[in-house]
């Protein structure tokens, strides 16, 4: 068939090389993301998407917009694309764009519809806690991913598994999906199942979710927030009017504090006390239910490292609220 793909980061990447590589089909145009400033120097950057269609000579379309732009119509029509893939593209495409394609628009949408609905389903998992979550093809309609799902597979979420690294594991699973669902179309295959369950959206994540609000999150939420938010924003508290971000941690009970570090500290205090800060033993965070130990830490303006290196350097008051 004649693909026309949609998408912009990395994690689209993975789709169109996997089309690409099927060696099945002809993508005869791309269509990603503007140009962008990115960095300390605010240098113009393409998206990964662009990077790859130009290295291999696909044709590329970068709208600022696909809503009320009917030229843009007409130029995709002319492509004959039979098919579109859309993989985190970054705008919600309109009724006359999905209409172009005699066998629709496919979506590789990461997470099990309905839930987690919108732009960060990989982030939102992980803050949510949940301990499973998954990947969809789907038919685009004109609401916010709430077409027939074609496709799914589910996976489970690692303890420790970052927002980054689910996102990278999700990318590959999605684009092997995503090719045995346009080779089922092109073979006369159609699976649709209508969405069931409750819908859960995924919001845009916004910097301000970033700062730790110690009376209201206990040492899971934080830890899984944490989690969530890397690499992207990251978490961070403010230290001495200083922002220190929090990068990797270790949840203990009371009891385990005590056996870990040999010391007879009270630990009923208020949430965001440091309970413990040694060079040699770590850093020891109350919070509003469960200790946080700090394994990996970034002052401001500074680099992320171990908490022994950072403590080498920094002093930190036992007793001290962050």
């Amino acid at each position: 068939m004649r693909i026309l793909f949609v998408g912009t980061p990395d994690f689209a990447v993975v789709s169109l090389k996997a089309l690409y590589e099927s060696g099945k089909h002809e993508i005869v145009g791309v269509m990603t993301a503007q140009d962008k400033p990115k960095g300390r120097g605010m240098q113009m950057a393409e998206s990964d998407v662009k990077r790859f269609a130009v290295e291999h000579g696909i044709r590329v379309f970068q709208p600022e917009k696909v809503r009320k732009n009917p030229e843009l119509i007409e130029e995709l029509k002319d492509l004959k694309a039979d098919i579109a893939c859309v993989v985190v593209y970054g705008q919600i495409l309109p009724k006359a764009f999905l209409e172009i394609f005699p066998n629709g628009c496919i979506n590789v949408h990461p997470s099990l519809l309905p839930k987690y609905r919108g732009a960060a389903p990989i982030q939102w998992a992980i803050i949510n806690g949940d301990k499973e979550t998954g990947v969809c093809t789907m038919y685009l309609d004109v609401g916010m991913d709430d077409g027939d799902v074609i496709e799914k597979e589910v996976v489970s979420i690692g303890e420790e598994e970052t927002a980054g690294e689910l996102w990278d594991r999700l990318a590959d699973i999605g684009s092997k999906l995503l090719v045995k669902t346009v080779n089922d179309i092109s073979n006369g295959i159609i699976h649709r199942t209508v969405q069931e369950g409750e819908v859960v959206i995924a919001p845009k994540i916004e910097k301000e979710m970033s700062k730790i609000d110690w009376n209201e999150k206990d040492a899971i939420q934080i830890k899984n927030l944490m989690r969530g938010l890397t690499p992207g924003f990251g978490i961070y508290s403010e230290l001495n009017g200083k922002k220190i971000k929090f990068w990797k941690l270790q949840i203990l009970t009371e009891r385990e504090f005590l056996n870990e570090t040999g010391t007879e500290e009270s630990t009923h205090l208020e949430a965001g006390t440091v309970l413990l800060a040694s060079e040699k033993k770590g850093l020891f965070i109350q919070t509003k239910q469960g200790i946080l130990s700090v394994l990996e830490i970034q002052g401001e303006n500074a680099k992320r490292m171990p908490i022994s290196d950072f403590l080498r350097g920094n002093s930190i008051s036992v007793r001290k609220s962050f």
